[in-house]
């Protein structure tokens, strides 16, 4: 029998035991949380299309222009003509021969008004049209870009100038905005004009200017009088004559003594991508949002996927991309299996899977994951509904009761004729004003949606037929703007097995899955220094 006074020795030591280990588990998690990359910084990164510097470049744009208003001008109809008017219209050639074969010999143009062929037949033509225009404007939000904005450099030089957002159309004319020349009276006033992928004219012209070069290269204007010679600067068109689709042009704008650059843009505008998913208040998961997923001697685990998205989403479509050698029938309701060579692989299944999807967002979950209640794709949505994000990813839950989120930031150092130098680094760049639980990352876990056409125009290398994931996000790097919440959990179907209760199929998929050669070291290297240009990498 021990003594009181032992069994309150042993006790006291115990206690002592416990204090160190709960002050050492602390001091561990103050560590994690001093370390936690990000965690002190909040942005928001909803979108914004102006801003109090916007409202005072706008107001200084419109003194400009309003500057000399009381000159008069006359329009020169053969330049001004060429001006875009934001009011196209579609009007079919009349015809003008009627002949056999006339078709052939002179093609006319024909003209078909879309609205009216669409409106039409439409229920509710009222609402399709509103909602047309609410996800123009959101994707204008979207893709705003800051250096499109027009700024004009003020007159300092004397040179008054844009500097940026001034653009054009392949082929197309526009007056230039911005030009004007503030200098002392003196006898004559000039400037010069010089471009090289178009030509210069002016829509109108002002009494005592005079203008040379007209449609050349070169132009100067000149005038005794500085408020005509700035009067007629308003009116000064360019015309872009060689065709680019993506291109700029360096005008240099000179005056005797002075010199000063600006390049005017040159290319078609971004094309949009809408998407008509209804007139739903709240969010129609079914409409916005399919699942892709790819599936190789797994349909054991596939159909407890299928099963689990259907307790959840029972609309929602499911498109399945299948490698198998000897494919097995995977049918039910809104279902879309496709069957593709055998062992084509990881990345090719994700390309096919992904260019099938004809919603707005994309959600990819492997063919072992599970869906339960705290899947909230209705989360997903919000979040890049709400902000500039084009991907958000979530958490997978393994069986143990570990949760990952697999966050990774990517930057690229530039490293001379050698290549450049990758830096992975775990963590984030910063929490999402808004969503607490929602951070901005490089690189997420597998288990993410994203808006269907940024990640169709990123794509995924099919050559990666057996590993990859990191790759697919160093080929987004600069195009993808990608998030992550820990709040949307998906699990994962337990991988704990014993070598001897191990089925053939499970054998087989680990001997694909798992089984690294030498072939697949120098495929990843190849991938990363001949695509990707890349000498080296570093990575934590």
């Amino acid at each position: 029998m021990q003594s009181a006074e032992t069994k309150k020795t042993k006790m006291r030591a115990t206690c002592k035991k416990c204090v160190w280990l709960i002050l050492v588990f602390g001091f561990l998690l103050a560590l994690v949380h001093i370390w936690s990359p990000g965690n002190s910084s909040r942005v928001d990164i909803r979108p914004k299309e102006w801003s109090p510097i916007n409202t005072n470049l706008n107001g200084k744009l419109q003194k400009a222009v309003n500057d000399f208003q009381d000159i008069p001008y006359h329009i020169k109809e053969d330049a001004a003509c060429r001006l875009a008017r934001n009011t196209c219209v579609c009007v079919a050639d009349k015809k003008t021969v009627n002949l056999p074969f006339s078709n052939l010999l002179w093609p006319q143009a024909w003209a078909h008004d879309i609205s009216m062929a669409f409106l039409e037949s439409h229920p509710d033509p009222k609402g399709v049209k509103q909602r047309r225009a609410k996800e123009y404007q959101s994707f204008q939000r979207r893709s705003y870009d800051p250096t499109d904005v027009l700024v004009v450099a003020e007159a300092q030089s004397p040179l008054q100038y844009p500097t940026q957002g001034v653009k054009v159309r392949p082929l197309k004319t526009i007056i230039i905005p911005g030009l004007g020349l503030k200098e002392e009276k003196q006898s004559n006033h000039s400037v010069h004009l010089t471009a090289t992928l178009g030509t210069f004219d002016v829509a109108a012209t002002v009494d005592r200017v005079y203008v040379t070069g007209v449609g050349e290269k070169q132009m100067t204007v000149w005038s005794p009088v500085l408020s005509a010679l700035n009067r007629q600067l308003q009116f000064v068109t360019y015309t872009n004559t060689v065709f680019h689709p993506r291109t700029a042009d360096t005008i240099q704008f000179a005056t005797t003594g002075h010199s000063a650059f600006f390049t005017i843009k040159v290319g078609h505008g971004t094309m949009p991508t809408l998407y008509n998913f209804g007139s739903q208040k709240e969010y129609n998961i079914s409409a916005l949002v399919t699942i892709a997923t790819k599936t190789f001697l797994r349909y054991d685990k596939l159909n407890d996927l299928i099963n689990s998205i259907r307790q959840y989403y029972p609309t929602v479509t499911i498109v399945i991309a299948d490698d198998n050698q000897h494919p097995q029938p995977v049918t039910g309701p809104y279902i879309e299996h496709y069957i593709m060579p055998f062992g084509k692989g990881w990345f090719a299944g994700r390309n096919l899977a992904v260019s099938q999807v004809t919603t707005k967002y994309v959600l990819w979950a492997d063919d072992d994951f599970i869906f339960t209640a705290n899947t909230k794709l209705e989360m997903m949505v919000d979040i890049l509904e709400k902000t500039t994000l084009d991907m958000v990813g979530g958490a997978v839950r393994e069986v143990t009761g570990y949760t990952a989120t697999f966050r990774h930031t990517m930057s690229v150092e530039e490293g001379g004729e050698e290549g450049d130098c990758l830096h992975i680094r775990q963590g984030y760049h910063h929490v999402i004003d808004g969503f607490p639980n929602c951070v901005v990352a490089d690189a997420v876990i597998n288990f993410f949606m994203g808006r269907t056409d940024k990640l169709q125009q990123v794509g995924f290398n099919p050559r990666l037929a057996r590993q990859g994931h990191l790759e697919f996000f160093v080929d987004a790097l600069g195009s993808l703007h990608i998030g992550s919440c820990s709040d949307i959990i998906v699990s994962h179907a337990s991988k704990i097995k014993l070598p001897w209760t191990k089925s053939d199929q499970q054998k087989a998929y680990d001997k694909f899955r798992y089984t690294q050669s030498n072939s697949d070291d120098n495929l990843h290297n190849e991938i990363y220094y001949f695509k990707n240009r890349f000498k080296c990498m570093t990575s934590n």
